[in-house]
């Protein structure tokens, strides 16, 4: 996946400017930042959320497979199969069992498939999320019975689903207790290689865990792209210096 020249607006707020970076299959990449640096909107550019909130606006390219996402024969409900997302507080569907909660995907994007495949892609997606143990014998269960923890591995499953290609996570562990955040980390490391993942995260300590790459935004910019222990150890730009020293942010 690359981004050429991508910007992004709110209105006449400019929130993502100029930013080209090329995201290698299979890899973690950890997004930082301070608050407010257009991590976010970044990451909603990929997958064409940010074109849902009124009044934005995004010029660029983002290409997957050699594709333009942005090119005007494009669906934007078809890229976001291929781009799944996960947010920071845990978004299970409340009326909805654990079950349909995973299967909620493949309706949403107009699979057709009977309920034997059904289930075993949900059994498959609940089985790569980590989850299907905790819950497959209470599959009928309501979704918000589950642990905060537990919920926002349902998400992830149920983005799984739909075998995407990549994965974005925004600030996954933001809302979570430290056993909870653990148990995510490790399924973002079981992933690696089988999905893409991009993953905002304020937690710098998180980043050099579970990243291969790292990207620093400031101000709306990219400001430095590396692999990760360099990133953290010898970065090339002294404002990424005196970000990950704390001298700002």
């Amino acid at each position: 996946m690359t981004t050429e020249s991508l910007d992004a607006w709110f209105g006449r707020m400019q929130a993502i400017r100029d930013v080209s970076i090329r995201i290698a299959d299979g890899t973690v990449t950890a997004i930082i930042g301070p608050s407010g640096c257009g991590k976010s909107t970044f990451l909603r550019c990929l997958n064409r959320m940010h074109e849902t909130v009124p009044t934005a606006r995004v010029a660029g390219r983002v290409m997957l497979d050699g594709r333009d996402l942005y090119a005007r024969d494009v669906n934007p409900i078809v890229v976001r199969r291929h781009i799944g997302m996960v947010f920071q507080r845990p978004t299970p569907f409340p009326t909805m069992s654990i079950r349909d909660n995973v299967a909620a995907g493949l309706q949403v994007h107009g699979t057709q498939i009977g309920r034997a495949e059904r289930d075993d892609i949900v059994e498959r997606a609940l089985r790569r999320a980590a989850l299907w143990d905790e819950v497959k014998d209470r599959l009928k269960a309501s979704a918000v019975a589950l642990s905060g923890g537990q919920q926002q591995r349902l998400c992830i499953a149920r983005a799984l689903a739909t075998h995407p290609e990549v994965l974005l996570l925004d600030e996954p562990t933001a809302s979570l207790d430290p056993v909870s955040t653990q148990k995510v980390e490790e399924l973002v490391r079981e992933l690696r290689g089988e999905v893409t993942i991009l993953i905002v995260t304020h937690n710098m300590q998180q980043a050099a865990r579970i990243s291969d790459r790292t990207a620093l935004f400031l101000a709306g910019q990219l400001v430095e792209f590396a692999p990760t222990e360099r990133l953290f150890t010898t970065p090339s730009d002294p404002r990424t210096e005196a970000y990950i020293t704390g001298r700002f942010g």
